[in-house]
């Protein structure tokens, strides 16, 4: 579906600026090639992330890489079930030198926060991210600090250890705008990896590896977004497939309306990666298991006949007319 008004942006520096993010990744983390394009495309929607798979599938090593090629201050903050709010957000400290207050900035501060193993803080550590994910501050003794303007969070959990984890609450999970699962590699992307390893030679060191875009750069391609053209009936796609999460006897609770503002947004920047500045609904069919499978509860029912939020969401998606 091509967009009727001929009004075009040019997406050709954003194109070749995406490209070398992808060959960069690709030089350190085998695979995972949709995961990673899922996560850019988070990125450039200004959305938090959410990345589950089990250990070893290089969730945390993925984070890091993509935060490491944008040129911005980063932090890693890893939750364990001792963690505290104010070692995540900070504490207000008494100056014996000035006998004034002041006040320590935690880790949260910076522009990528990478929170690893964020299911094995409890729920009050993890409630201290509400307000920063949602409204891109911190309120701490009555004083509020802004964080940047690209301010993102990408999280990581494992969904099989069950000890020593909690489960993030629904207004947690709705505040991620994807929950990306990273997934076993298949047998030749394994082969490849255990070759770099017997070579040692093709192995790219994460230090070694530098920004690809700045801030700004960054900034001017989420301001592209407002020029992505989007036809009135993709719009109205998108509203009947979340219309689809409410009434399905399936779901115990449906998608909220940020959810189909999500899905809007990471289409729009989707098209952006492909090079396009317009939406098709392929870009949100791409997009919406990701979107979607984090904020629907099915009810015990489908629970009990092995149906899961992502395998909902799919048959969901297909019952809905896509527009010609």
């Amino acid at each position: 579906m091509q967009p009727t008004d001929l009004s075009r942006i040019d997406t050709s520096n954003l194109t070749q600026n995406i490209q070398t993010i992808r060959d960069q990744i690709a030089s350190v983390v085998v695979g995972q090639k949709q995961a990673v394009e899922l996560i850019l495309t988070a990125l450039l929607a200004d959305g938090h992330v959410l990345l589950e798979g089990v250990p070893g599938v290089a969730k945390t090593l993925t984070a890091r890489l993509i935060a490491r090629l944008v040129d911005a201050r980063f932090n890693r903050i890893q939750f364990t079930p001792d963690l505290m709010p104010s070692d995540v957000l900070g504490t207000t400290v008494f100056d014996l030198r000035t006998s004034e207050f002041a006040f320590h900035a935690g880790p949260v501060f910076a522009d990528i926060i990478l929170v690893d193993e964020i299911n094995r803080a409890p729920a009050k550590t993890q409630a201290a991210l509400f307000e920063a994910m949602e409204e891109r501050q911190v309120t701490i003794d009555g004083t509020t600090y802004p964080m940047g303007q690209i301010y993102t969070i990408i999280a990581t959990q494992n969904p099989v250890e069950q000890e020593g984890t909690y489960k993030l609450p629904e207004a947690q999970l709705d505040r991620f705008m994807m929950k990306i699962t990273i997934d076993y590699p298949d047998a030749e992307e394994e082969l490849q990896i255990l070759s770099r390893h017997q070579t040692n030679s093709r192995i790219t060191k994460l230090e070694h590896i530098q920004p690809v875009i700045s801030q700004e750069q960054l900034l001017q391609m989420r301001t592209m977004l407002k020029a992505v053209l989007v036809e009135p009936t993709l719009l109205r796609y998108i509203v009947a497939i979340v219309q689809q999460t409410r009434q399905s006897k399936a779901v115990f609770l449906g998608a909220s309306p940020r959810a189909a503002v999500a899905m809007l947004q990471a289409s729009k920047a989707y098209a952006l990666l492909q090079g396009r500045d317009f939406v098709t609904p392929d870009d949100i069919k791409t997009v919406t298991p990701s979107i979607l499978q984090h904020r629907i509860m099915l009810n015990a029912e489908a629970e009990m006949q092995g149906f899961t939020p992502i395998s909902v969401v799919q048959t969901l998606i297909n019952k809905v007319e896509v527009p010609k």
